[in-house]
């Protein structure tokens, strides 16, 4: 049976075992944190479908040890014409994004002991597990141990490191000067871009269980939004960290933690004035950006977030159906149920198509239009956690392993 890819945080391994033996997840069926647990429903078989668009693969290649079982859902970043990955055994590398020629490569840490320590501290190795992000000339990218390091760009070389305050699985932002980092202990922090020196805090509570993952924080126009592990979208100034706004879209109901899990985990999406965020057993949702206040709401589950394209919102729900909603009405235009099940990534879209990547391996082109499949092609056997990276018609993968594909339809 297909293993499920790595989810529950904050809880000490006695406590994830004692929920792994006592409850199954609504809606997601798998308890994501054990790395080796198997899936209550196994991955909808593929069907065939004949192909109305062409799709070759440009190039292809690898990247250290990708991200193991470590739940970090690590994606390649680009600039300047080329591309940029990092795996968990320290492995920072730049490739040529037309060729996949590496243009530098950088080894910071060591793997340490006998497998990726995902729950102890203590060791000196540098495991990537947050980013890399990557603007102009300067490289920032997050570890498990709570390192946040930045690079250049263009050779690789460091130029400071700081230690944040936890483990950092989710990518950082870069903008005005500032980096703001989204820490597993419910911090948004920012700090110079120059020489990592603090700037502010902003901190929300964190439940004592919840889904193993963090949402981006995004920034527009000199505001910083980011999901929370307690079901918020919050806004914050890139300029202080003062509070704007706070919405829920998640309320965390029921009798036990594991029924109260109502994470905001899935990174947030701009079209230039709205926010589109979605929650674990919540709701997908279009927020005003100055105020948070709904434009429109649909109940829906999902813990890897959004994309927007035109005038589309496309989603990935926790049992791995596709949604696609009105950007301006969230009125429901299709609706792909024939990826259930197979743990889909974050949507990306590019150009007429939907792109997803899935627990076995497989990359799916749907029509943006009505959701029928369009494309398929196989990047390798392992999992494709981290949402496709789509840069002038290109679209690029990594796979727990650290392969990585670079895919163009024609």
């Amino acid at each position: 049976m297909t293993r499920a890819p790595s989810l529950i945080k904050n809880v000490p391994v006695a406590a994830v075992l004692v929920v792994a033996l006592g409850a199954t997840l609504s809606g997601c069926n798998w308890i994501k944190g054990l790395g080796k647990k198997d899936n209550v429903e196994p991955p909808t078989p593929l069907t065939e479908f004949a192909p109305t668009v062409q799709v070759d693969r440009v190039w292809n290649e690898s990247v250290g040890k990708g991200t193991g079982d470590s739940g970090a859902r690590m994606a390649p970043s680009s600039a300047n014409g080329r591309l940029y990955a990092a795996s968990i055994n320290g492995t920072i590398e730049a490739f040529d994004a037309a060729t996949g020629r590496t243009v530098w490569q950088q080894q910071l840490g060591k793997r340490s002991g006998s497998g990726w320590r995902f729950w102890s501290r203590g060791d000196n190795s540098l495991r990537w597990s947050g980013g890399p992000t990557v603007s102009g000339d300067l490289l920032v990218v997050g570890g498990l141990d709570g390192q946040l390091y930045a690079l250049s760009s263009q050779d690789g070389s460091e130029r400071w490191n700081v230690q944040m305050t936890s483990e950092i699985i989710a990518p950082p932002a870069i903008a005005d000067d500032t980096v703001v980092v989204r820490t597993n202990d419910g911090r948004l922090s920012a700090v110079s871009a120059s020489d990592g020196s603090p700037k502010w805090v902003f901190e929300q509570q964190v439940p004592a269980l919840s889904l193993r993952g963090s949402s981006a924080p995004l920034i527009v126009n000199g505001i910083v939004y980011d999901g929370f592990d307690n079901g918020k979208v919050v806004a914050v100034r890139l300029q202080d960290g003062a509070p704007m706004w706070t919405q829920t879209l998640s309320n965390a109901e029921g009798r036990t933690e594991v029924e109260r899990l109502a994470d905001v985990d899935g990174d947030l999406v701009s079209d230039g004035g709205n926010v589109y965020a979605i929650g674990y057993r919540g709701q997908v949702a279009a927020l005003a950006p100055d105020s948070g206040r709904p434009l429109w709401q649909r109940d829906l589950s999902s813990y890897v977030g959004a994309a927007v394209g035109g005038a589309t919102v496309v989603v990935v729900g926790a049992d791995g159906n596709v949604w696609a909603f009105d950007r301006e009405t969230g009125v429901n235009l299709w609706k792909q149920d024939q990826l259930k099940y197979r743990w889909l990534s974050a949507p990306a879209i590019e150009g007429k198509y939907v792109v997803v990547g899935d627990v076995e391996g497989y990359v799916h082109w749907l029509n943006l239009e009505d959701g029928k499949f369009a494309a398929r092609e196989r990047l390798g056997k392992k999992p494709i956690e981290g949402a496709p990276l789509v840069v002038d018609g290109t679209v690029y993968l990594e796979d727990v392993k650290g392969r990585i594909g670079a895919y163009r339809a024609r």
